[in-house]
């Protein structure tokens, strides 16, 4: 049973970060303790990203922040972003929350038990026998991994809702003065996207007709200190290996290669590819990798530079960009994110009906 997609929306909080604002604030708290911050405050000027948003204003970070603060902020936050997203996918596939059978809802920047779908269930009105699946812990490949999942959902027959939804600025952390706290400074914003699946195709004017694959994963052994958290006492401490844009290198090609060799695919198959942006390096990485023109990403820059790195989310805001650009054809879906794993999801786009 094919799957399709009926509408896509996103959401941003609503403090902006400006990235010389950061810089500077960065500099203030870095710049006497940390001996290397010199050399790596460079990457704010050259990391492709002018603003990003936060679920907590900058004069937040001034303070210190254990898994209280950061947990309480997480649940509001995310719990905001939840309701925006959804409501603009809705209003996107023309449905009403009660036409949802099933809620993947995927973060990792935060927890909340009972998870977040259940924590907004009376303020978007979903049935009371609305199926829960929420996912934690697949980082930055959150967002192809959860398509893969919905879709799966969706070939059973049932409209599906994935939400996706992180906090990435919450983990800011001044008390380690390690270098991946630096680059996450540099990075990562907030951000939330939902998608809404089902199996019978979108119909009316101006309806453009979007068939999901199967989704694919390639997990790597001994690899997990490349990307994820550390778990302390003062909350989550990213890891961020500076091998990433050379993974990608070496391996991303054949990844790449194994999924579309799933899914009856080619390289000549593929219109575009819609791959995370994390970061201007990695991006860079991913098209010499498949041997893309240089720029070809177009969209992926430019969500990077208003949005920053929103880890799982952000390839959707990447989706909702090529989208409004008139793309069609076939096109594969990817990202990185811990394990270390390359999640896949092909997709066809078709005329506007």
């Amino acid at each position: 049973m094919p799957v399709h997609l009926h509408g896509l929306g996103t959401a941003l909080p609503p403090h902006v970060l400006d990235q010389s604002e950061v810089a500077a604030r960065a500099a203030d708290i870095f710049g006497g303790a940390y001996p290397q911050f010199d050399r790596l405050a460079r990457s704010f000027k050259t990391s492709g990203i002018e603003q990003r948003h936060s679920v907590v204003p900058i004069e937040w970070f001034e303070a210190p922040h254990g898994w209280g603060d950061r947990s309480a902020a997480y649940l509001k936050g995310a719990r905001m972003l939840f309701v925006q997203a959804v409501s603009a996918a809705l209003s996107d596939a023309g449905w009403s929350a009660k036409d949802v059978d099933c809620v993947v809802t995927v973060s990792t920047t935060g927890i909340a038990t009972p998870s977040l779908e259940a924590q907004v269930f009376g303020e978007m009105g979903f049935r009371g026998d609305v199926m829960r699946v929420p996912v934690f812990g697949l980082g930055c490949a959150g967002g192809v991994s959860g398509l893969g999942t919905a879709e799966a959902l969706a070939r059973s027959g049932m409209r599906v809702l994935l939400v996706v939804v992180e906090t990435c600025s919450l983990a800011f952390r001044a008390d380690r003065m390690q270098k991946a706290d630096i680059i996450a400074a540099v990075l990562f914003g907030d951000g939330a996207a939902a998608a809404c699946l089902g199996p019978e195709a979108p119909v009316g004017p101006g309806r453009t007709c979007i068939t999901l694959g199967a989704g694919h994963q390639k997990i790597w052994p001994d690899t997990l200190e490349i990307m994820g958290w550390d778990v302390d006492d003062a909350g989550l401490g990213v890891v961020f290996d500076r091998s990433i844009p050379g993974f990608v290198a070496e391996h991303f090609a054949g990844a790449t290669a194994g999924a579309l060799n799933a899914a009856g695919l080619t390289t000549g198959n593929i219109d575009r590819y819609v791959c995370h942006p994390g970061g201007a390096k990695v991006v860079t990485a991913i098209e010499e990798a498949l041997n893309l023109t240089a720029g070809t990403l177009d969209s992926e820059r430019d969500v990077l530079r208003r949005c920053g790195n929103m880890s799982a989310p952000t390839v959707l805001f990447v989706l909702q960009s090529v989208l409004a650009s008139g793309a069609t054809g076939q096109m594969m879906a990817c990202a990185l994110g811990p394990g270390f794993t390359a999640s896949f999801l092909p997709l066809h786009i078709g005329g506007i009906g």
